[in-house]
């Protein structure tokens, strides 16, 4: 194993090397948060698929295909359906805003009254994200160095919380694209080829496995109904992928960047499920299915090889813990620590100093959310069971007022609460009867969360045509003022249109 340890020690080294050249890049709010707005559509690419297609995604994808079949890309394909939607009809829109979270795009869309409720359900959602991304770690590093789960967990903790403190969404930015080309590498042009030729070919696997782990359907339609509600629905509004979306340097690098993106998670989901179809071929009696992709990966592969396809996964669950992490750590401190504490001016600094105590909050908070998140995920056993409350609160309490916001004028800020407050409540409460695993719940909750906005709003005076129209102002593109990040750029720094 020495060299599959030197593979993996030199990829992590560089991980914390990009932490500390992206410092030196990170000198304003928006260097730190979205990458100064200025990615193009290669970078924009690479990244978003990255962040998108996690631990999750590629330990839990393979063995959704070891339990059944080709139908098991169910899972990561809604993934990419909910980022081909996103970037077709939602992402131009979302970039020109020129906002850091989704709680000020509620403001903005409401009249600034929506946003502390909103940033506590999306803290939320994005702590248990990272969380889970994080709790990943342990199975991986088993398999590398035969390590405990708390040790492994720290171990892949610090790692991620260093370059993401360091140097923030550029450091992330530049992880997540050596990420994207390791796990192109590592799944799809060698986990997968190999995984087939080892189990004899698609016709042995058709001869030794039943009809049914070929059926595209086989995992039953209301388990894709209800894909499609959590994951779609939940690439749509998650604070994770909009930051993402603020960083292309224009709505064309959005909308075609992200399609770009969302293409390739399809093609990773087939990738993955075919991945675990082999692996039942070569294990029948696996006593679990997600260990399906750490077996194969130890016992199938040469030396070198699968040492770059452990780097692989480490990667996956690397850029999807970053991605929660930025996100989760903007929001508190964005959306809940600076409402909660007036949002004072500081005075007494010029602009660069002003962004230098922006830069400096942000990565505090990015490292007490970083321990934060190392600690529940020590405590923390289910990892399905944390994401499917991370995601059942998410789409339950915020999809129908962002997506309101952003198709239906009437939509009022009455409403968007309400629907905010019932949809999540509903969300736990249900989950409390049917189980956190059920389908009821999102089912349910959802159209709680709809019936309310829809009645509140209409029983309620429309939004103010002011508001509306400062609204329509942004949303084209076309702020009444200087774009927020451009606000404190440090001495020297170029702006973004001469980059």
């Amino acid at each position: 194993m020495a060299v599959d340890y030197a593979v993996i020690v030199v990829y992590l080294a560089g991980m914390l090397a990009m932490g500390w050249w992206g410092m030196r890049r990170a000198k304003s709010k928006s260097e730190f948060l979205v990458a100064g707005r200025r990615l193009g559509p290669a970078m924009y690419s690479g990244t978003m698929a990255a962040i998108v297609l996690g631990g999750a995604s590629t330990i839990g994808g393979v063995g959704l295909g070891y339990q059944y079949g080709l139908s098991g890309a169910w899972m990561v394909f809604t993934i990419g359906l909910g980022l081909l939607a996103l970037s077709v009809f939602f992402s131009a829109r979302i970039a020109r805003l020129k906002v850091y979270t989704v709680s000020e795009m509620l403001d903005l869309r409401y009249g600034g009254r929506a946003g502390i409720i909103s940033g506590v359900v999306m803290w939320a959602y994005t702590l248990m994200l990272a969380v889970t991304s994080t709790i990943a770690y342990a199975t991986i590093f088993d398999v590398l160095f035969d390590v405990n789960r708390t040790v492994a967990i720290v171990l892949g903790g610090t790692i991620v919380v260093a370059y993401s403190t360091l140097g923030g969404m550029w450091s992330i930015t530049l992880t997540d694209m050596v990420q994207f080309v390791v796990k192109t590498i590592g799944l799809l042009l060698l986990l997968l080829p190999i995984a087939v030729i080892k189990a004899g070919g698609f016709s042995e696997m058709k001869a030794q496995l039943p009809t049914e782990y070929f059926d595209p359907l086989g995992i039953g339609g209301e388990t894709i109904f209800t894909y499609v509600l959590i994951y779609t629905f939940g690439m749509l509004i998650g604070q994770d992928i909009w930051q993402r979306v603020f960083t292309a340097r224009s709505d064309t690098t959005a909308r075609w960047g992200g399609t770009v993106a969302g293409t390739y998670c399809l093609v990773y989901a087939i990738a993955g499920a075919v991945i675990g179809t082999a692996a039942k071929v070569m294990y029948p009696n696996l006593a679990s299915a997600d260990s399906a992709f750490a077996t194969i990966v130890k016992d199938e592969l040469p030396v070198g090889v699968r040492g770059l396809v452990l780097a692989a996964a480490l990667a996956a669950v690397m850029s999807t813990s970053s991605g929660a992490l930025i996100a989760c750590a903007t929001v508190a401190n964005n959306d809940i620590w600076s409402r909660l504490r007036g949002v004072v001016g500081r005075g007494g600094g010029g602009a660069g100093d002003e962004a230098h105590d922006e830069v400096k909050g942000n990565r505090a908070f990015i490292l007490i959310m970083g321990i934060a998140v190392i600690f529940i995920a020590i405590a923390l056993n289910d990892v399905v069971e944390a994401l499917t409350v991370a995601y059942n609160l998410l789409v339950g309490g915020l999809l129908v007022p962002i997506i309101g916001g952003l198709l239906w004028r009437r939509g009022t800020a009455a409403g968007a609460l309400s629907a905010v407050c019932v949809g999540g409540v509903a969300v736990v409460g249900l989950m409390w009867h049917y189980g956190i695993l059920a389908n009821q719940p999102i089912y349910y909750g959802l159209l709680a969360s709809l019936a309310v906005y829809v009645v509140v709003s209409l029983a309620t005076p429309p939004t103010d045509a002011a508001v509306l129209a400062a609204w329509r102002e942004r949303l084209a593109g076309r702020p009444d003022g200087p774009a927020p990040e451009d606000e404190a750029l440090a001495p020297g720094h170029p702006s973004r249109s001469a980059v």
